[in-house]
């Protein structure tokens, strides 16, 4: 495939580019830039992939799809088998973990916040890098996710595999979604869920409902159901709506990032503490990412795809930095929150 071996050779040559198949879709689509320009986006009114960080106050990167080839081929894959291997947790990361739950479940109880999401970093060292099949093993792993893999020499080089759409938009037609709580998957979609859960879960779709109210209308709010991602299970609850003439896709972009599934509530509280008291910095994780304004020729529509980047990692040399967090209500229990973020943990290390 044309694709892939452009993967080897972009990286190899430190030319820019993205790779990415959508969830359930058996099409793969890149980005390959012609050069190493650090293109950026304010508005979302140019063409192309956008690729944007947790913090809203920064800019997000632009592929622009004038200055890149575009490829889109039929996915074929080579079967991979993916080795169940261990990782033993580090014992500090545990402990600081733990202490900024319990700090946080605190601040809850205060009435400060109803639910802020805590995250964490994990280094993994690769023995024998091989950037197309550790991606290749992401797109066979989590069909049903948004598997990528982007690179800048100036920025560096990420792979994830999301679950979450932050959202669809053909003209003004849009669809997102609200997606929180975990449980890890045991060969039934069939679950009850906890309250905390349920909660956590309502109060990401009250949010969504609250923010888009005023910029769209026909506003349709789906039955929460459970999905299942990679060995994960979630609450998602579809939402759609039409934008009104006065909103664009920047409104909706800023009425939607960053959701109470990446953030918190009230917003701006849970952003201010998470960016002064987690250990370290976010960058693009939680962020998003995905299609601007990609013309559709057969019907002649603008379409934008965007989705959080969750399930991800960034690859500098031979140590993969793992991002993995979980959503703090006041009946959190900080043991049980250090170990759902092991569990999403092993959805990137299944591919290292």
């Amino acid at each position: 495939m044309k694709i892939f071996n452009n993967i080897t050779a972009f990286y190899k040559e430190a030319k820019p580019f993205v790779v990415y198949r959508k969830p359930n879709s058996f099409t793969i689509s890149g980005f390959f830039m012609r050069d190493e320009t650090l293109f950026f986006t304010d508005n979302f009114a140019e063409s192309g992939f956008v690729f944007a960080p947790f913090d809203s106050e920064q800019k997000a990167i632009l592929f622009p799809f004038k200055k890149s080839e575009f490829i889109t081929e039929k996915l074929s894959l080579d079967t991979f088998i993916t080795d169940e291997k261990t990782f033993s947790a580090d014992e500090a990361s545990k402990e600081n973990h733990i202490k900024l739950v319990e700090k946080t479940i605190k601040e809850i109880k205060k009435n400060d916040f109803k639910k802020v999401v805590i995250s964490r970093t994990e280094e993994v060292e690769i023995s024998d890098f091989n950037l197309l099949e550790i991606y290749q093993k992401l797109l066979q792993n989590y069909s049903n996710a948004f598997a990528y893999v982007w690179f800048h020499p100036k920025v560096g080089l990420w792979l994830g595999a999301t679950p979450e759409t932050l959202l669809n938009i053909e003209n003004s037609v849009f669809t997102t979604m609200s997606l929180a709580g975990t449980q890890v998957y045991e060969n039934t979609e069939n679950v009850v869920w906890k309250n905390k859960e349920l909660e956590e879960q309502q109060l990401v779709t009250d949010f969504i409902k609250n923010q888009l109210t005023d910029i769209s209308s026909n506003l349709k709010i789906d039955k929460t159901e459970t999905v299942k991602a990679g060995s994960l299970l979630h609450l998602k609850t579809k939402v759609t709506g039409v934008l009104n003439e006065k909103s664009n896709l920047k409104t909706l972009v800023r009425a939607l990032h960053p959701t109470p599934a990446v953030c918190g509530l009230p917003r701006e509280k849970a952003k201010k503490f998470i960016l002064e008291n987690e250990y370290y910095k976010r960058s693009f994780y939680t962020g998003f990412l995905g299609e601007l304004n990609i013309e559709n020729s057969t019907v002649n529509i603008q379409n934008s795809s965007l989705f959080v980047n969750l399930r991800c990692m960034n690859i500098n040399k031979n140590k993969a930095s793992l991002f993995i967090g979980g959503g703090i209500t006041k009946d959190s229990n900080a043991t049980k929150e250090w170990e759902e973020t092991v569990s999403k943990s092993n959805v990137m290390k299944r591919v290292l």
